[in-house]
């Protein structure tokens, strides 16, 4: 035999190394996104769960957040289904457990903390500059009736 076939077999090592964490999935990202919907989109900075989760699915494309401004014009949502996104749920309960919002009967909505902090974000003109932009122009046309008459259509299917 040759010294090679009577060596020690050679051993694997894994070295962990840090990987970077989308901004999408990054907590305080989502939560002031969250925070943001609630106080430049939503009337007295109250929104359902669904309405949540439409604007944070539309904030992610182009063609998706051009759709919810036609619709917001239009006064009628023309989208059938959109997504409902995990890291969405982590930063609601995250900004609940931190007091910026609370939960309420139907939804969510901004505490004194939560206006306190989104205050701060929106000092700096520079800061979430793309996502007040379209908020600014989506406004709060993008009503909880409109919502609810499209998830009224999920029931029945």
């Amino acid at each position: 035999m040759t010294e090679a076939a009577v060596a020690e077999p050679r051993r694997l090592r894994f070295v962990r190394r840090p990987s970077p964490v989308l901004v999408e999935h990054r907590p305080l990202y989502k939560i002031t996104q969250l925070l943001l919907i609630l106080q430049m989109s939503s009337r007295g900075g109250k929104s359902t769960l669904p309405r949540l989760h439409l604007f944070n699915w539309a904030l992610k494309s182009t063609d998706r957040i051009q759709k919810l401004l036609e619709a917001a014009k239009a006064k009628v949502l023309h989208m059938t289904a959109w997504g409902f996104d995990p890291a969405l749920a982590i930063a609601i309960r995250f900004a609940v457990a931190e007091n910026m919002i609370e939960a309420t009967s139907t939804g969510y909505q901004l505490t004194d903390k939560g206006r306190d902090f989104i205050a701060e974000v929106l000092e700096d003109a520079d800061a979430f500059a793309p996502e007040r932009k379209l908020l600014m122009q989506i406004g709060k046309d993008i009503t909880e009736g409109m919502v609810d008459k499209v998830a009224k259509g999920w029931e029945a299917a």
